[in-house]
């Protein structure tokens, strides 16, 4: 059956201006004349096959869409998120997104390859109550099997075994801190931006924790650092408080008052959060004054000193630095090590594994070295 041109050409636009950029751009960019492309796009001429390839590969989608005509979904995940800020996006930021939302597709559809899936936690709704916040902190620490005075190592993690994907991608707007996004096929899905240190994208990482939790049904929310007044984000960072530094451990600890500078940030290190964060949650609990907190807060954890779950310390400083520019681009160690867990047992070709490491093939044995794994057949 011959394809409808109009609705291609359609679905090709739509993708092309979700990016921002223009036709000549796109042209540009993918080795397309121009002219030809804007004729595809008023579904004037039929692209090639290889055209159809490229344009899918560009805008990280299945060449498939563009096969039928079946009219494209009036509210896509793009939107949906670029919506829920207002649609201002910067174009960096939109292809950022992009990115983001085509790992949590591919780290979906290999999870149910391999029998991997994680089963959905739907806890209890809660109100904006303190005791409501902190018992459902805990009721997800219980969920997960932490023992009373085990500490949060690894909020990602605790993230993928409750069944939400979740990728830190690096981003322009400084203002967001992360974002949440209930996809159509790949479920509930968590972006933390990782141009903050890692103690704040642990605080962020949890704080959509809580919107994924017990705010799904507003379908996306982008958290600003400067929005901090709402009830639903007011209650995402106490839940995200509880949850990295359960009250009850806090009262533990040697009394604030006696702390010096240096105790403060041992034990802000201890949890793994900011300084700030810990003079926080010690004065919610009662355990300083507004003067001790504010003290506390001023202090800060040195970076050398932080602690990054999924860069070990064994790294040379340019294993570091090319490992950090990956997460940073979403590759996680989760999410890696499933792609070539794929791609050993045949789920995926070599190509599609690059294509899915968003690199190119000459690329795969660097990261294969950096995360530990081999690449099959070689």
């Amino acid at each position: 059956m011959a394809l409808n041109l109009t609705i291609l050409g359609a679905k090709i636009a739509t993708h092309r201006k979700e990016l921002r950029e223009s036709v000549d751009q796109l042209g540009s960019a993918l080795g397309i004349a121009v002219d030809r492309l804007k004729r595809i796009e008023a579904g004037a001429i039929e692209p090639t096959g290889d055209e159809i390839l490229i344009l899918s590969g560009h805008f990280l989608c299945d060449y498939k869409i563009f096969l039928t005509d079946e009219q494209p979904p009036e509210a896509p995940p793009t939107q949906i998120l670029y919506r829920a800020k207002g649609d201002d996006f910067s174009k960096e930021d939109r292809r950022a997104i992009r990115d983001f939302l085509y790992l949590c597709e591919t780290e979906s559809e290999l999870s149910n390859d391999l029998g991997r899936t994680a089963a959905s936690f739907h806890p209890t709704p809660i109100a904006n109550g303190s005791p409501q916040i902190i018992n459902a902190a805990q009721a997800v620490r219980e969920k997960l099997r932490y023992k009373e005075n085990d500490l949060t190592r690894d909020v990602f993690g605790d993230c993928r075994r409750l069944g939400i994907h979740v990728f830190r991608r690096r981003l322009g707007d400084s203002d967001i801190s992360g974002l949440f996004i209930v996809h159509p096929t790949a479920g509930k899905c968590i972006l933390v931006n990782a141009s903050e240190d890692i103690y704040r994208q642990r605080f962020s990482a949890a704080h959509e924790l809580a919107h994924a939790l017990f705010d799904a049904d507003a379908r996306a929310r982008v958290s600003l650092r400067t929005e901090t007044s709402t009830p639903l984000e007011r209650r995402a960072n106490a839940f995200a408080s509880a949850y990295l530094m359960p009250p009850g451990q806090l009262r533990q600890l040697p009394p604030a008052k006696g702390w010096s500078d240096d105790d403060a940030k041992r034990w802000a290190n201890e949890f793994r959060v900011s300084c700030d964060a810990l003079g926080i949650a010690l004065l919610k609990a009662g355990l300083v004054d507004v003067a001790l907190c504010k003290r506390i807060r001023a202090l800060r954890v040195s970076a050398a000193d932080k602690i990054d779950p999924e860069i070990p310390r064994s790294l040379s400083a340019a294993q570091k630095a090319n490992k950090t520019a990956l997460l940073e681009q979403g590759l996680s160690n989760h999410y890696v090590a499933l792609c070539f867990e794929a791609h050993r047992q045949g789920f995926i070709s070599a190509g599609r594994l690059a294509e899915a490491l968003l690199r190119s093939p000459s690329e795969l044995n660097e990261v294969a070295g950096l995360y530990g794994h081999k690449l099959h057949g070689h």
